[in-house]
C-alpha cells in the first residue's frame, strides 16, 4: 500500500533496516520508530495495534503529545519474543481531510546471545521527556558522553522508561520542567571507577539525606544531562546467581494422579431422607427448646408481674378513698373554702352538693370563684386622695 503524501514512517533509532517496512532488532537493544507528517502540517493522529489484537504487545510503547507532533513507537523486546515476526498495525487519521492511511510494520526480533552486554547501568536523565530521549541525536550524544566515561568496545541503550511508567508525578507547567527518563545501557566491560563512586559509603550517606553526591565525571553530562546519581544503578549479570532451583516433592506438594478421570455414568441412588431429616428436625428442637426458655423467663418470672399488681392495689385504695370523701359529712377546711364569712362570722353553706365529683375539684381555689365573698377595703398610700 502506497502511503499519501501526507505522512510517512521515519528512519529508526536503533533498528536497521531491511526494505520499508520492515525491521530488526535483538532484545540487547531499545527500538524507536518515527511517525511522523512530511508535506503538510495537518494535525494527525496515530493507531498502533498488533495485527489481529486491539492493542500492542506488552513490551512496545506509543507516546504523541499533541496531533501536532510525532507520534514515537519503541520499545524493548525479551527473550520469550525471539524469533517471532511481530507485525503492527499504523493507521494515521488526517483530522483536517479526514483521510486514513493504514501500514504493517514487521518487527523480526533476533537472538542477543552472540553479542552479550552482561554489565548494565541504568541513568535518570532528570531534563528530558522520553520522546525528546529517543532523538537520534539526542540518545547519541548521550551514548557518546557514557562511552567517554566507561570505555567500552561494544555500548548500546537496552531499554528507555518514562518516569511516569515507573511511578513518577506529572511535573507542574513551570519553568519548563520535564517528566524525567530512565535510560538502561549495557557495555561488555566493568564499570569505570567513575560510576563506581556512587557506592561509596560517603555519597550514600548523603543521598540518604537528599544532598547530591560528588561524582568527579558529572561535568561530562553536566552540559546537556541532568542525571540523578542516587538512582543509578548498576547490574552486574557475571556475578548473579541463577535462582532456579529444581522442584522437590515433598510435603504441602500433591504427587501427580495422572489425567482427570469423571465418575461413570451409572451412579448408585441413595436416600436423602435421613440426612434431611437430621438436617431440619434437630436445628427446629433446638430452637424450639430456646423459644420455651424465653417465654418462661418472659411470663413467668418476670419482675414486671408484681410491680403491676401494686400499682393496681394502689389505684384501687384510691378510688376506695374518694368514694368515701363523698359521703363525708365534716366542714370543708379553712385552707379549702371560706367557711365562715370575714365580717358577720356566720357559716356559708356548702359549695357543692353531696353527689359532686371531688376527684375533680381542684385543691386550691381561687379567691374570685367563691360567692359571698365581701371585698376587703385595701390601706391607701400616702399621697393625695380623689374620690
Amino acid at each position: 500500500m502506497q502511503l499519501p503524501r501526507w505522512w510517512e514512517l521515519g528512519d529508526p533509532c536503533a533498528w536497521t533496516g531491511q526494505g520499508r517496512g520492515t525491521r530488526r532488532m535483538s532484545p540487547a537493544t531499545t527500538g524507536t520508530f518515527l511517525l511522523t507528517g512530511e508535506i503538510s502540517n495537518d494535525p494527525i493522529t496515530f493507531n498502533t495495534n498488533l495485527m489481529g489484537y486491539p492493542d500492542r504487545p506488552g513490551w512496545l510503547r506509543y507516546i504523541q503529545r499533541t496531533p501536532y507532533s510525532d507520534g514515537v513507537l519503541y520499545g524493548s523486546p525479551t527473550a520469550e519474543n525471539v524469533g517471532k515476526p511481530t507485525i503492527i498495525e499504523i493507521t494515521a487519521y488526517n483530522r483536517r481531510t479526514f483521510e486514513t492511511a493504514r501500514h504493517n510494520l514487521i518487527i523480526n526480533i533476533m537472538s542477543a546471545e552472540d553479542f552479550p552486554l552482561p554489565y548494565q547501568a541504568e541513568f535518570f536523565i532528570k531534563n528530558m521527556n522520553v520522546e525528546e530521549m529517543l532523538a537520534s541525536e539526542v540518545l547519541g550524544d548521550f551514548l557518546g558522553a557514557v562511552k567517554n566515561v566507561w570505555q567500552p568496545e561494544r555500548l548500546n541503550a537496552i531499554n528507555i522508561t518514562s518516569a511516569l511508567d515507573r511511578g513518577g508525578r506529572v511535573p507542574l507547567p513551570i519553568n519548563d520542567l520535564k517528566e524525567g527518563v530512565y535510560v538502561m545501557v549495557g557495555a561488555d566491560v566493568p564499570f569505570s571507577s567513575c560510576l563506581r563512586e556512587v557506592e561509596n559509603p560517603q555519597n550514600q550517606l548523603r543521598c540518604s539525606q537528599e544532598m547530591e553526591p560528588v561524582i568527579t565525571c558529572d561535568k561530562k553530562f553536566r552540559t546537556q544531562f541532568y542525571i540523578d546519581w542516587c538512582k543509578i544503578s548498576l547490574v552486574d549479570k557475571t556475578k548473579q546467581v541463577s535462582t532456579y532451583q529444581e522442584v522437590i516433592r515433598g510435603e504441602g506438594i500433591l504427587p501427580d494422579g495422572g489425567e482427570y478421570k469423571p465418575p461413570s455414568d451409572s451412579l448408585k441412588s441413595r436416600d436423602y431422607y435421613t440426612d434431611f431429616l437430621i438436617t431440619l428436625a434437630v436445628p427446629s428442637a433446638v430452637a424450639l427448646v430456646l423459644f420455651l426458655i424465653l417465654a418462661y423467663i418472659m411470663c413467668c418470672r418476670r419482675e414486671g408481674v408484681i410491680q403491676l399488681v401494686h400499682h393496681s392495689a394502689i389505684q384501687k385504695s384510691t378510688k376506695e378513698l374518694r368514694d368515701m370523701s363523698k359521703n363525708r359529712e365534716i366542714a370543708w377546711p379553712l385552707s379549702t373554702l371560706p367557711v365562715f364569712h370575714p365580717v358577720t362570722g356566720e357559716m356559708i353553706p356548702p359549695l357543692h352538693t353531696d353527689n359532686y365529683d371531688s376527684t375533680n375539684m381542684p385543691l386550691m381555689q381561687t379567691q374570685q370563684n367563691l360567692p359571698h365573698q365581701t371585698q376587703i377595703p385595701q390601706q391607701q398610700t400616702t399621697g393625695k386622695w380623689y374620690p
